[in-house]
């Protein structure tokens, strides 16, 4: 028998071989199972999808054609006969399954940042159509038909607020602050849970994280959405850490515009591009801080005059990323088959089993998870509060269980559900509990 305080060693192998024999089931029933071996994996314990997605295995074999044939060989040609200047619009529509759009209203292009940004204020000018005399989001950017009344706050009637995520990923911050500056707006940062209260006549965009990338809270994006309305303004929805986890239903729930990056659970790839989602009752009002020949009408017509194009392209910008682009559009087979609702389910159930392995391993009070427990709050991670969350995370690395770690104190865990099984959870567990042990 153990002596008082100390872990009774049976009873704990026990409970090991219990929890290792449940997750060998739950693999064993697992309907996306199949998909890890579309992915390029090893024995690591992979769980910072969240961050970087894995690499989906037919990707080298396609951008080897891309810059051996398509470039090498037909080289300009390929903008036509290869497809390259239709692919903004065609990966955009493989992408807005995944986020629950219909076809053309999604573009690909760009960072993540600039489509914040292109979203904040072509929200800013829509919501202040017709406002102090300005036509607001009606047609050319920087010339006839653009708002009159940005950067003249307190105008009559005129919207001169955004309402920002205090807890959003810093960066969104800093783009909602600069584009602020340049409407005339003031920025107003608030969490979400108080987003309903302060949204009145003055409120012209909100900008909010559908999932919150330190702790994993699942944000209610159908009633935020509902009251921004309400109010009479724009919502501006991240999806960076919910596109390709869980479903989204931006049609369904009237989302005005969204921004995402696709490096994460799409699988794109370093840098791959963002993308960006206009609804498309509000395609011919949007008014694009960011004008540029690719958005052009008459993109060929080099005119010196600015005329934006039909639908969602009025997103596009300049010349766009072609290796990287159609790198993500070869990532984006591993979705052939998959139903968005299916991966939700076994999210959940990971992170489930995940918690339930923690609580089960680690000693008592050593961790604090700050991810919500009811499934309608939680995103596909867990992040868990630690002491020295720092060198925590190297020891589980070194050791094979790859996660991240973000300041001051908490560690981060991903789950992917295309290429993460439950033994991978009880593993990550089991490390976790040996490295703080």
């Amino acid at each position: 028998m153990s002596e008082p305080g100390t872990p009774d060693l049976r009873t704990s192998d026990l409970r090991t071989a219990e929890l290792a024999m449940r997750a060998e089931k739950l693999d064993g029933a697992d309907g996306l199972a199949g998909k890890r071996a579309e992915f390029v994996l090893d024995d690591v314990v992979y769980l910072d999808g969240n961050s970087l997605g894995a690499l989906p295995a037919a990707v080298p074999g396609r951008v080897a054609d891309v810059v051996g044939r398509q470039w090498g060989e037909l080289r300009i040609r390929s903008w036509e006969e290869s497809g390259w200047w239709t692919a903004p619009e065609r990966i955009g529509d493989r992408i807005a399954p995944l986020i629950g759009a219909a076809a053309g209203q999604v573009v690909v292009g760009d960072s993540t940042s600039v489509n914040v940004f292109k979203a904040l204020v072509a929200a800013v000018r829509m919501a202040n159509a017709g406002a102090g005399g300005g036509e607001g989001a009606s047609g050319a950017s920087g010339g006839e038909g653009s708002s009159g009344s940005e950067g003249f706050p307190g105008l009559p009637g005129r919207r001169d607020e955004i309402v920002v995520d205090a807890t959003t990923f810093p960066t969104d911050g800093y783009i909602a602050e600069s584009a602020a500056r340049m409407t005339g707006c003031t920025l107003r940062p608030v969490v979400p849970a108080e987003v309903p209260g302060v949204l009145g006549d003055r409120t012209a965009a909100v900008l909010l994280n559908h999932v919150d990338y330190r702790t994993g809270r699942l944000h209610d994006l159908p009633a935020l959405t509902a009251a921004v309305h309400r109010a009479g303004a724009i919502a501006v929805w991240d999806l960076c850490h919910s596109a390709g986890a869980l479903p989204v239903g931006l049609d369904e729930h009237g989302v005005d515009l969204a921004v995402g990056c696709t490096y994460k659970y799409l699988n794109g790839g370093p840098g791959s591009p963002a993308y960006l989602y206009v609804r498309r009752e509000l395609q011919d009002r949007f008014d694009s801080p960011l004008p540029g020949w690719n958005s052009h009408a008459e993109p060929f017509g080099m005119r010196p005059g600015y005329e934006p194009g039909p639908g969602a392209l009025r997103g596009r910008v300049g010349t766009p990323d072609i290796l990287s682009m159609l790198a993500l559009e070869a990532a984006l087979d591993v979705w052939d088959g998959v139903s968005i609702e299916a991966v939700r389910a076994k999210s959940l159930a990971l992170t489930d089993f995940f918690l339930e392995c923690v609580a089960a391993y680690v000693p008592a009070g050593r961790v604090e998870s700050v991810t919500p427990v009811p499934h309608g709050e939680r995103g596909s991670q867990v992040a868990l509060r630690c002491e020295d969350a720092g060198d925590v995370m190297k020891r589980l690395i070194e050791r094979g269980v790859v996660g991240d770690f973000r300041a001051p104190d908490v560690l981060r865990f991903g789950f992917t559900p295309l290429y993460v099984g439950f033994g991978d959870v009880e593993r990550a567990a089991r490390v976790l509990a040996e490295v703080l042990r």
